[in-house]
């Protein structure tokens, strides 16, 4: 029984995993890492377990003596400063990098939108499940903020799922 029960459970959790994908996100074509490296606020996320609750999001990208990436994410949650470290790792496509908080468990870093200077990103995951807004700023002015958002539309992305980051 268990030698049955076990590969239909590993399957159930696979397909549970990669859901369906109803938004286009294909990455842009093209992005200078070295640009993209540095720190990144988070303006506006989808709500996921993993920030539930999180204010003052940042991300910090930096290369690694490996080639790979460092990933260091920071925020409050009720009150205290937390902090959680990852890599990522350049793939084929340019602008999908793959992203590990949890040992050998890669998820999609996709990015959808980059402003010219790098001052402005729109990210996504492998799913439609996953969408975020960052900036090298704290705050993103109303020209550029509804540029972003009409980019997310055009994806097909339901932008009234956005969680706005305080960071005051």
């Amino acid at each position: 029984m268990k030698k049955i029960l076990l590969p239909i459970l590993v399957c159930l959790f696979l397909t549970n995993c990669e859901s369906a994908t109803m938004v286009d996100n294909t990455p842009i074509a093209s992005i200078d890492l070295n640009r993209y490296l540095g720190t990144w606020y988070e303006i506006a996320r989808y709500d996921h377990r993993f920030e539930r609750g999180m204010e003052h999001t940042m991300a910090n990208y930096s290369l690694r003596q490996d080639g790979m990436i460092a990933v260091k994410n920071t925020g409050i949650k009720d009150g205290e400063f937390k902090v959680s470290e990852g890599k990522a790792k350049t793939t084929d496509i340019p602008a999908l990098l793959r992203v590990s908080f949890f040992g050998p468990f890669y998820g999609d870093y996709r990015i959808l939108l980059l402003g010219e200077n790098y001052e402005y990103s729109l990210v996504g995951g492998g799913s439609d499940d996953y969408l975020w807004i960052l900036s090298r700023t704290p705050e993103v002015d109303g020209t550029t903020l509804n540029k972003i958002l009409d980019e997310a539309i055009r994806r097909g992305y339901d932008t009234s799922r956005l969680i706005w980051v305080n960071h005051e």
